[in-house]
């Protein structure tokens, strides 16, 4: 564990809402966690709480509606900094420019890269909030951040034509409006049904299809994580990159995915299912 570094408990309905729980609920359960590290550690020792908005590699793991806004409301109440980590789900993965506008939150910072330049050229650049530039200036005279390795004028070009285009092409409210919706109706209506899917959920263009032995009781397979591997290596096979992140398979595609396109990936993710039912069923 790293010093000084308090982790909480997951916004992680699937696996950790209560039997009845409403997803509601279960936000504010997950929420009241930050509070009460906040209160173990002392309010007047935390500097910040820091979360992805939607945990992406661990799982897309999507937290209800009302988790962020109570995470927002209890760092406000303790004066506690709230830094967002939208690497991945920034510049309109959502089906918002950012995740913080799709949860309805204001946060002090926002880290991105990755999507500011599509991956183009090295980019990243953290956004910061008034609270604290206010006080950098008021404190310090200056906001200071201009470092050598700092805004490279060819990364920086390629951003600037990357969100031109992003805007141009209408692609995050093709996200909101029309591919995202459709994304999760597909993966609703041809991936949820099959017997080794516990549970599918996404959010604009990030999706996340749980694996299981038993439906009803949610049992996995064991080794944790090796239903996953047959899953994803068939899915491959099928021409569809997938990514197994423990006993969950992960989807972030590109924007410009139309309909036909997501058709087309879900039709291999049922087949590559099929297959992996057929290899696990021998075990």
């Amino acid at each position: 564990a790293v010093p000084n570094i308090v982790h909480v408990m997951m916004p992680y309905a699937y696996e950790l809402a209560l039997p009845g729980e409403s997803d509601h609920d279960f936000g504010l359960r997950a929420a009241k966690a930050v509070e009460d590290a906040i209160l173990e550690a002392g309010a007047d020792k935390v500097a910040a709480f820091i979360g992805e908005p939607v945990m992406g590699a661990g799982g897309v793991k999507i937290p209800p509606l009302s988790y962020w806004p109570e995470v927002q409301r209890i760092c406000r109440k303790y004066d506690v900094l709230l830094m967002l980590d939208e690497v991945i789900t920034g510049y309109g993965r959502t089906g918002e420019w950012f995740a913080a506008q799709t949860f309805g939150v204001e946060p002090d910072t926002i880290t991105t890269a990755k999507a500011l330049t599509s991956g183009y050229q090295p980019l990243s650049a953290l956004l910061v909030g008034d609270r604290i530039s206010a006080t950098l200036v008021e404190k310090g005279g200056e906001f200071y951040h201009g470092y050598t390795y700092s805004g490279h004028p060819v990364a920086c070009a390629v951003a600037l034509k990357n969100l031109e285009i992003i805007e141009r092409e209408g692609l995050v409210e093709r996200v909101r409006n029309d591919t995202g919706p459709y994304f999760a109706q597909v993966l609703q209506e041809r991936i949820a049904g099959h017997n080794l899917v516990g549970e599918v959920r996404s959010i604009g263009l990030m999706g996340a299809i749980e694996i299981v032995k038993d439906k009803a009781t949610k049992e996995r397979y064991l080794p944790s994580g090796s239903a996953a591997v047959v899953v994803r290596d068939h899915a491959i096979a099928q021409g569809m990159m997938l990514r197994a992140t423990g006993d969950t398979m992960i989807l972030s595609p590109p924007l410009i995915w139309t309909r036909e396109t997501v058709d087309m990936a879900c039709d291999r993710i049922a087949r590559a299912f099929d297959l992996a039912e057929a290899d696990l069923r021998k075990r």
